[in-house]
């Protein structure tokens, strides 16, 4: 039950939770990215560098995610497809996607991309702020306490 990031867009503050936690819980945290990044020493903890190119890094982490794993991103479309699969998702500001939400959210993310290549300037989300933080590590928490003992 590793835990998977999408670590190209993942912001430093959150990867730094994740390496706490990967110690303090003593789980796999994969960071996958299609460039270098630097890691911890930690048994629990690993990079993963992809080539280079358009959503090899979501392809890998699709390809390798199981049921009870964990994906740690922002990207609607991986989050679905890692729903699909029975694995968990969250976004680094600490929302929890489900089954539930993730079709609306997908929904919601086509319509502003149509919009933005129409023209309309929407803007990009704010900067991580110590509250997304928080619910961040509260949602990781709640996680980690769910999973079966081992």
């Amino acid at each position: 039950m590793p835990i998977w990031v999408d670590a190209d867009a993942c912001p430093n503050p959150i990867k730094e939770i994740l390496f706490r936690a990967a110690e303090r819980a003593r789980i796999e945290v994969v960071l996958v990215a299609n460039q270098p990044l630097r890691t911890p020493r930690s048994r629990f903890v690993r990079a993963l560098q992809v080539p280079s190119g358009f959503d090899v890094a979501d392809d890998h982490i699709v390809g390798q995610v199981a049921s009870g794993d964990l994906v740690i991103t922002a990207d609607i479309p991986l989050a679905a497809a890692a729903i699909e699969r029975g694995a968990d998702a969250l976004n680094p500001r600490g929302e929890r996607y489900s089954r539930e939400t993730i079709k609306q959210k997908l929904v919601m993310r086509d319509l502003m991309d149509e919009l933005r290549g129409s023209g309309i300037q929407s803007g990009g989300p704010p900067p991580l702020a110590a509250t997304d933080r928080k619910a961040f590590a509260d949602q990781l928490d709640r996680w980690l306490a769910q999973r079966p003992a081992r």
